[in-house]
C-alpha cells in the first residue's frame, strides 16, 4: 500500500473523527442539560450514551494519526492494526456505558416514589437528538465504506443504534406524559441500556475478524481463483490465504509453473498473476506469490485454502 493511500485514509478518518467528536459533544452537553433541567431519566441517560460517543471519538483520532505511521523494523505490516484495537476498546466503552444505564435505571425502578413528569423540553431536546444522530450515523457509514474502515463502520453502527434509543425515549416521554406516570421514564431508560449493551457487545464480535485474521467475505478466495486461472502458465493454485489489515487484505499463496522454465519467467508469471488478482479483487495491501515446479507431491496442509477445497463450500 503505497504512502499517499495511507496519508489519504489518515485524512479521512481525522476529519470525520473530529466532525464526531464535535457532533457528539453538542448533543451530549444538550441531552445532559435537558435532562437535568427536565428531570427525565431517559433523556439524561440518551447524553450520557452520547458522552460516551464523544470518548470513542477521541479514540479514533488518536487511531488515526497511529495508522498513518509508515511500518518499520518492528511493525513490517505498518501499524494497520491499531484500527482493529481500538475498535475492540470501543466496544467496551459502549459495554460499560450500558451497563452503568441499566443499574442506574433499575435502582430508579426499584427506589421509586413521588417523581415530578418530565418537562416538554425533554421532547423537543429528543427530536434534535434524533435529526443529529441520523446525519453523523450516515456520514460516519458512508465515510468507512469509502476507506473499508471497520472502525468507522462499527462507529456509525453505534450512533444508527444511537437513533433508535432517542426513538424509544421519545415514545417512553410520549407515554409518560399521556398515562401520567413518571416510572415509565425510568422503564425507558431501562430499554435504552439494553439496547446500548446489544450495539457493545454486537462491536465485539465484528472487531474479532480482524483480530482473528479471519475475513467475513469469503467470496473473495473464488476472486483470486478467477484471477489466477485467467493465467494459463499458473498452475494448481493452493495454499491461499487471506487475512485482513487495516480494511485491506493481505493474500498469500502457492501457484506451480512448467519446472524447466527459466527464474526469470517463472517471475514474470507470478507478476501477472499479482496484477490480475488487484484487478479482480479491492483493497489489496500486499500479496506474497510462492513458485514451485509443476506436479510437486504436497504432504496434506494445515493452513490454506485450495481450490477444490473452494469449490466445494
Amino acid at each position: 500500500m503505497s504512502q499517499d493511500i495511507i496519508d489519504k485514509r489518515k485524512k479521512i478518518l481525522l476529519r470525520t473523527s473530529w466532525i464526531s467528536t464535535v457532533g457528539n459533544a453538542i448533543l451530549s452537553i444538550t441531552k445532559i442539560s435537558a435532562g437535568l433541567i427536565s428531570g427525565s431519566l431517559a433523556v439524561l441517560s440518551d447524553g450520557i450514551d452520547s458522552a460516551t460517543d464523544v470518548l470513542i471519538s477521541i479514540v479514533m483520532i488518536i487511531t488515526a494519526r497511529i495508522v498513518s505511521r509508515p511500518p518499520d523494523k518492528e511493525h513490517a505490516y505498518g501499524y494497520e492494526k491499531a484500527e482493529s484495537i481500538a475498535t475492540k476498546i470501543l466496544s467496551f466503552v459502549v459495554i460499560y456505558a450500558g451497563i452503568e444505564l441499566l443499574v442506574t435505571s433499575t435502582k430508579a425502578i426499584i427506589a421509586y416514589g413521588e417523581r415530578e413528569l418530565p418537562s416538554a423540553l425533554a421532547i423537543y431536546i429528543t427530536l434534535f437528538s434524533i435529526a443529529g444522530k441520523l446525519g453523523l450515523a450516515f456520514f460516519q457509514f458512508q465515510q468507512g465504506k469509502k476507506i473499508n474502515s471497520q472502525m468507522l463502520i462499527a462507529n456509525a453502527k453505534n450512533m444508527r443504534s444511537d437513533v433508535l434509543i432517542s426513538v424509544s425515549v421519545l415514545i417512553g416521554l410520549f407515554f409518560t406524559s399521556v398515562l401520567k406516570m413518571p416510572i415509565l421514564d425510568a422503564v425507558t431508560g431501562v430499554v435504552v441500556s439494553l439496547f446500548i449493551l446489544r450495539t457493545g457487545f454486537s462491536i465485539f464480535i465484528d472487531s474479532n475478524v480482524e483480530l482473528m485474521d479471519a475475513v467475513k467475505d469469503t467470496t473473495v478466495y473464488d476472486d483470486i481463483f478467477k484471477a489466477i486461472d485467467s493465467i494459463p502458465e499458473a498452475i494448481n493454485p493452493h495454499r491461499v490465504r487471506v487475512r485482513p489489515l487495516g480494511g485491506m487484505y493481505v493474500i498469500s499463496l502457492d501457484v506451480e509453473v512448467n519446472g524447466h522454465l527459466s527464474i526469470v519467467d517463472g517471475h514474470e508469471i507470478a507478476e501477472k498473476v499479482e496484477a490480475k488478482i488487484k484487478e479482480i479483487v479491492d483493497n489489496v495491501y500486499d500479496i506474497r506469490i510462492h513458485i514451485e515446479p509443476e506436479g510437486v507431491v504436497h504432504p496434506p496442509e494445515k493452513y490454506g485454502v485450495d481450490k477444490e477445497i473452494q469449490e466445494q463450500v
